[in-house]
């Protein structure tokens, strides 16, 4: 089974194309510029490959949480590829990605996954490699970092920008962690990594039923509801 994988959740653009083998994987630090590089990546990934969207298997994308345009832009692109190739998609969590990502640089089987999430939070999640899969310990959530719950145990390592962009993070979760990788992010082969049981296993979706996961529902209020004392 040959599937492409894109992400676009951070400030890196990602893709990838590969199978049970191992995937090939462009990435590039974007900043706001996904919706100008993920196309030309993807079609560079498939000429060097010498194949086309409509003789793959699927299309896997971060489905979230992190930047809601990103996360836009990525799942727009999964659909528009998926729809026109005749293709069904898997939407992969970004904190499992970063998850699965710690696991091929570190070995790591437990991991505490991090996003900035702006205004003060964190997106943050906890995963545990257990039978060759992930279990969520703590299900992906938004936060400030001084009250991310705490997961089980220790020996735990902490990935993602997170806990560089809020050190009281760290703090929070001192006992509980045996190192830091702050530069891990949700690369697209991890997410083409965990995308493959699913559509081996019959779990993909119609190109017309994806949609992004944002954890955080708004992301400002009225100035109506400001007055009336309402917070996010």
């Amino acid at each position: 089974m040959r599937i492409l994988a894109l992400d676009a959740s951070t400030e890196w653009c990602s893709v990838a194309l590969g199978d049970e083998r191992g995937f090939e994987e462009r990435t590039e630090e974007a900043g706001q510029r996904h919706s100008e590089l993920l196309l030309p990546m993807i079609e560079s990934l498939l000429s060097n490959a010498r194949t086309s969207l409509p003789l793959l298997d699927g299309i896997a994308f971060g489905a979230g949480p992190g930047s809601f345009t990103g996360l836009r832009i990525a799942c727009g692109v999964a659909q528009g590829l998926a729809l026109g190739a005749r293709l069904r998609l898997v939407g992969i969590g970004t904190l499992a990605a970063m998850a699965e990502a710690a696991r091929r640089r570190h070995g790591a089987n437990r991991v505490i996954a991090a996003i900035d999430a702006r205004m003060r939070e964190v997106y943050v999640a906890a995963y545990e490699y257990q039978d060759e899969r992930w279990r969520e310990r703590i299900a992906p959530m938004v936060v400030r970092s001084e009250t991310a719950p705490l997961p089980p145990g220790a020996g735990w390592l902490a990935a993602g920008r997170g806990f560089s962009a809020y050190p009281a993070l760290r703090s929070r979760f001192a006992a509980a962690i045996s190192g830091v990788d702050a530069d891990i992010v949700p690369s697209a082969a991890a997410i083409g990594a965990l995308a493959l049981p699913r559509f081996a296993a019959g779990e993909s979706m119609p190109a017309r039923d994806a949609a992004p996961v944002y954890v955080r529902r708004r992301v400002a209020v009225t100035v109506a509801e400001r007055a009336a004392g309402a917070v996010l």
